[in-house]
């Protein structure tokens, strides 16, 4: 049987953080214990490995291996990637067996496109909801292409602070749901300046590329730094995380954040005690 590179947050736990790093082992383990985790999928550490023996690039067999697990996940959330009536947003972390905080590379709201866009909007007629889709779209096209596509971030923050500026507006908050719209496609313009080519509408194509650049990220300076400091083997790799996305942006009474426990050796109802890792998390979404 050939290795698996891939695990579903139903098939791990918290004792496999050397193979699904911390986040995916954390994430298995809250699966585990019932809390309402989206569920998703982790790529383990040895996939980080063999991308960088394989020439920093995700073989076949690899990449075969995720997209089954794309089906199952889809599946079991009920949503699809490019779907115009539910459609699957999800967000791609990295997941070192050791913490390593801010090291490396995120990307958040993959799977948007100006056709889901559309139908999102057009599926709920409330203005404040029309503004929250703009404006996760034009993050993910910035984000895209700042980490995924390494153009700087500088072109389209010149972009938000001229649109400010026309709109005699201070904080990005004030911008309407028209100046957003506006903003993503003079995002996907810039996007084209800089690379030669439109900005990737279809989000199987966006996944792949977001897997690699976490993958990437692993060897970015300031990782390397940090691994040097804290004494982090280069050898590790790190896991990428796919799942749900979770928006705190949505509404009033949307967020994410970290919560933490009154005791560290919280235990289960079965009376065994929670991993110290699980009592430190990110509200609805992920681990810490």
């Amino acid at each position: 049987m050939s290795k698996k590179y891939v695990y579903l947050f139903t098939e791990g736990n918290a004792t496999m953080r050397e193979l699904l790093g911390g986040k995916g082992a954390n994430l298995a383990e809250m699966t585990n214990i019932g809390l309402p985790v989206p569920q998703g999928f982790t790529i383990t550490t040895e996939a980080c490995t063999q991308y960088y023996e394989d020439g920093r690039k995700i073989n076949d067999e690899i990449m075969a291996e995720i997209m089954k697990n794309v089906e199952k996940m889809e599946e079991i959330n009920g949503k699809k990637f490019g779907d115009l009536n539910n459609p699957l947003l999800v967000s791609v972390r990295s997941g070192a067996r050791a913490s390593m905080p801010g090291m490396m590379d995120t990307i958040l709201n993959l799977g948007l496109n100006d056709d889901v866009v559309n139908a999102m909007i057009a599926g709920n007629p409330d203005p404040k909801f029309e503004r929250f889709v703009y404006d996760s779209y034009r993050r993910f096209i910035q984000m895209f292409s700042d980490v995924v596509m390494e153009v700087g971030k500088k072109y389209f923050e010149q972009l938000i602070d001229k649109m400010k500026e026309d709109r005699g507006v201070t904080f990005d908050v004030e911008l309407t749901a028209a100046d957003l719209k506006e903003l993503a496609t003079q995002f996907k313009a810039e996007y084209k300046k800089q690379l030669g080519e439109d900005f990737p509408s279809d989000p199987k194509t966006q996944l792949y590329e977001a897997i690699r650049a976490v993958f990437r990220s692993w060897d970015n300076p300031r990782a390397n730094v940090y691994r040097r400091d804290n004494d982090i083997p280069y050898s590790w790799g790190t896991a990428v995380n796919v799942m749900p996305m979770v928006f705190g942006n949505l509404n009033d009474n949307s967020g994410t954040g970290v919560a933490f426990t009154r005791d560290p050796h919280a235990h289960r109802p079965d009376g065994r005690e929670v991993p110290r890792g699980l009592c430190r998390f990110r509200q609805g979404l992920r681990p810490a």
